[in-house]
């Protein structure tokens, strides 16, 4: 990701300001060395999230100490959530980026033998909508091309994303295909390690289609990616630069997809440590400033922290189980 622009460097100048009395509860433990966990390869969505929280707490000057980004992939995001539950990463300044797409993940028992309650809910800092995009110079010029293409051969047509079958991004390529009229479990799916490896495969024409989030892909546009954005997954128009690109439901197809991405913490992390995260994060999403750090990366309002986190996360976890059986995905546990 590029550094802030002017404007994102001018938000973070008045969140500052905002922060100036901020009071610094946090202890000894999450002062010691506060870092962010991406759990997946550089430049997708989690990457965005943490340097979000970066932004946020950097411009607050946590005690002088900026918020490090370090990068633990595996099985999207199953890896970093098994040494948390584990507490092999049992330092209380460490926060792990998650999203929607890792509470289906748990909703199918894709993290193992762990479930929501193993990890203590922080902040959701905002969300973001599901994209679907091709290359530039695709043939597939729409949405509506791509169903036509989907209905005419759709052998033809090659989904990329980051996650296995099940994923958020499957689930999207599902759902698409499926509002086209054809079995989506015969859809040809590409799954990589992130969006920013999708993203990467489609601009090498590896993939046909792109299936990720809008957030990362206004974001590859923005670094030069040749790509275009078809349709956002959201239920009405964005504000701000995505207000140019029409939503599935405008073009025919009742799709709509939010991911929501935040921070956690450990199972073990003390009540204190916890306390002062979810308190820290809350007061700086009151202030006015920062809407617009968080405009700034792509994301858009969606705020909750602690209990009203966790009982959010708890009830999306259910409905997603309800979801992947009607897709014919099933679980792997109860």
């Amino acid at each position: 990701m590029k550094l802030l622009n002017r404007n994102a460097r001018m938000a973070c100048k008045l969140l500052a300001f905002a922060l100036a009395a901020w009071p610094l509860w946090l202890g000894a433990g999450v002062l010691a060395a506060p870092e962010c966990l991406v759990p997946a390869k550089p430049h997708g969505g989690f990457d965005l999230t943490c340097k979000l929280a970066g932004a946020v707490l950097d411009a607050g000057r946590l005690a002088g100490q900026p918020l490090r980004v370090s990068y633990l992939p595996g099985g999207i995001g199953a890896v970093a959530y098994d040494r948390m539950v584990t507490n092999r990463l049992s330092n209380p300044g460490t926060l792990v980026a998650f999203s929607s797409g890792s509470l289906l993940n748990l909703a199918q028992g894709k993290f193992g033998p762990h479930s929501a309650s193993d990890v203590r809910w922080v902040a959701a800092l905002g969300a973001d909508y599901g994209a679907i995009a091709v290359r530039a110079d695709s043939p597939i010029r729409s949405l509506n091309d791509l169903v036509v293409q989907l209905q005419q051969d759709g052998s033809r047509v090659v989904f990329g994303a980051g996650g296995t079958v099940g994923s958020q991004d499957w689930v999207k390529a599902a759902l698409i295909v499926k509002k086209s009229g054809r079995d989506h479990k015969s859809m040809r799916f590409v799954s990589f390690e992130g969006g920013g490896e999708a993203l990467s495969a489609l601009q090498g024409r590896h993939v046909t289609v792109f299936c990720g989030d809008i957030a990362e892909a206004m974001q590859a546009i923005q670094a030069g990616a040749a790509i275009r954005i078809l349709a956002v997954l959201s239920d009405k128009r964005l504000p701000g630069a995505a207000s140019t690109i029409p939503t599935a439901r405008e073009q025919g197809l009742d799709v709509v997809w939010q991911t929501v991405r935040g921070v956690y913490v450990g199972k073990h992390v003390s009540d204190p440590d916890y306390r002062a995260w979810v308190d820290t994060f809350k007061f700086a999403m009151a202030t006015p400033s920062f809407n617009a750090v968080r405009s700034q990366h792509g994301l858009y309002p969606f705020e909750l922290t602690g209990a009203e986190l966790d009982n959010f996360v708890q009830k999306s976890v259910g409905q997603y189980k309800l979801l992947v059986q009607e897709l014919g995905v099933g679980t792997k546990r109860p």
